[in-house]
């Protein structure tokens, strides 16, 4: 039995997948955080909070690694680890930064630090020959500009430094491009407090399927465990709308992926970390869009498990503790898993009611796994990951039909506003929306679902 220290985490469903993941391997673990509050205001819903796993929770400045460094070590100290993890993006250099003091397993820092800023994954990548799209990287409005024009429109503005796909934006001309700019200058700290860098990463847009490669990688190999399929929506913004694992790909297309994959981490240098590695099937080969250190988000982990029976989040947790995970294949008796996610349309916003069809969606069979937001929630139109108001979960058992499983039943939920139910004296029902689709680009709000 391992002891872990496990420095923050995601407030989604990351923050049961890793202790769960840590009871069921036997280890304990400590969680350290610079704000226990973030956590218990967001509690997961339903069963017990994950931190009550926890053997031991310590507060520190984890924004502050000259700070955080040493305090560790003093812990280490005492309380004697055999591994440093996270799930959260903002935090994973830092770990891997702990770990390397404390003598620990672990990828290493550098490589981390790369993965996790795009601008510097972009440089890494093109430096090895990994294809990508046209960039530029850019520090002021008048460069940005410039560069636009060399790239030509449209194009993708990113920052660097952010998850879910905040303030990522397609852009047509010039117009739109300051629009996202200023957005981006209006956004100086993310959710974590952390001051972010002000460099603008300006892309080509790519074109085709988009895909993700789940892998883990220990002692030099970098394993493949699968090819995700993903829908995009909410232009001008990128907003996930659903995955399935796994994506229906010829042979010589998932070779390719993959190839593009693991060509990727090895640029980076990065080793003993599970990575999810977003790929655009484009007409002129993949393209990597993006490289994350760690296991997939948006419950993909959950789908590769139901189909494969290999725990990413598991994964990581041997990876940390510097040992090779079992990821053999076992016969689960699904043949692909999907998920859709409910993402608000943007023709109605404020304080949710509920939603039309919740009770026939929960007593279909086809369902495994339903999330709803609670009443009260305030919506808004959908501009990132982090807006979703729920999701359906299916599996099917013969062939690739677990997406329109999901998506259909998606359809079959329409949310409720509680101005439109009292505007009908509370009359269930009426003032129902349409069955969400992709959402309407709005102007990013710092006020986000906490990340």
């Amino acid at each position: 039995m391992a002891h872990l220290l496990v420095i923050e985490s995601w407030v989604g469903s990351m923050s049961r997948l890793l202790p769960r993941a840590l009871g069921e391997g036997g280890h304990r673990f400590t969680f350290l955080t610079r704000d226990l509050h973030h956590y218990l205001r967001s509690a997961p819903a339903g069963g017990p909070h994950p931190l009550l796993a926890a053997e031991n929770v310590l507060t520190a400045d984890t924004n502050d690694p000259d700070a955080l460094l040493p305090y560790a070590e003093r812990m280490h100290a005492v309380l004697g680890f055999d591994g440093v993890l996270s799930s959260c993006d903002y935090y994973l250099p830092t770990v891997a930064r702990v770990a390397r003091r404390l003598g620990l397993p672990g990828p290493a820092p550098e490589a981390v630090t790369a993965a996790c800023r795009k601008d510097l994954t972009r440089r890494a990548l093109a430096g090895a020959g990994v294809p990508g799209p046209a960039y530029a990287l850019c520090t002021d409005r008048a460069q940005a500009v410039a560069a636009a024009r060399a790239i030509g429109f449209p194009l993708v503005v990113k920052p660097v430094d952010l998850c879910a796909g905040m303030l990522v934006r397609a852009v047509g001309d010039e117009r739109e491009l300051a629009a996202a700019l200023q957005a981006l200058e209006e956004f100086p700290v993310n959710a974590r407090g952390q001051r972010r860098a002000s460099v603008v990463l300006l892309e080509e847009l790519l074109t085709g399927p988009e895909v993700s490669v789940e892998t883990v990688s220990a002692g030099g190999t970098a394993h493949v465990v699968g090819i995700t399929d993903k829908s995009v929506g909410g232009a001008p913004a990128f907003v996930e709308t659903g995955h399935m694992f796994p994506a229906v790909l010829d042979p010589a297309e998932a070779a390719s992926a993959a190839g593009t994959a693991v060509a990727a981490l090895a640029a980076l240098g990065l080793d003993q970390v599970v990575a999810h590695t977003e790929i655009k099937l484009t007409p002129a080969g993949p393209r990597v869009v993006e490289v994350n250190p760690r296991p997939a988000g948006n419950r993909i982990t959950e789908l590769v498990r139901r189909v494969t029976g290999v725990d990413l989040a598991a994964a990581a947790v041997d990876v940390a503790l510097g040992r090779r995970p079992d990821l053999a294949v076992h016969a689960t008796g699904v043949a692909s898993a999907a998920i859709a996610f409910l993402v608000p349309d943007g023709e109605e916003t404020g304080p949710l009611a509920g939603f039309d069809g919740e009770t026939a969606v929960r007593r279909d069979p086809a369902v495994v796994e339903l999330a709803l937001a609670e009443p009260g929630r305030e919506v808004r139109p959908a501009t990132s990951n982090n807006e979703y108001l729920g999701h359906v979960m299916t599996a099917d058992t013969v062939g690739a039909g677990a997406r329109r499983a999901a998506e259909q039943l998606l359809g079959g939920l329409a949310p409720r506003f509680e101005a439109a139910e009292a505007a009908a004296g509370g009359i269930g029902g009426s003032g129902t929306t349409p069955a969400a689709g992709p959402a309407a680009g709005a102007p990013e709000r710092a006020a986000a679902v906490p990340a």
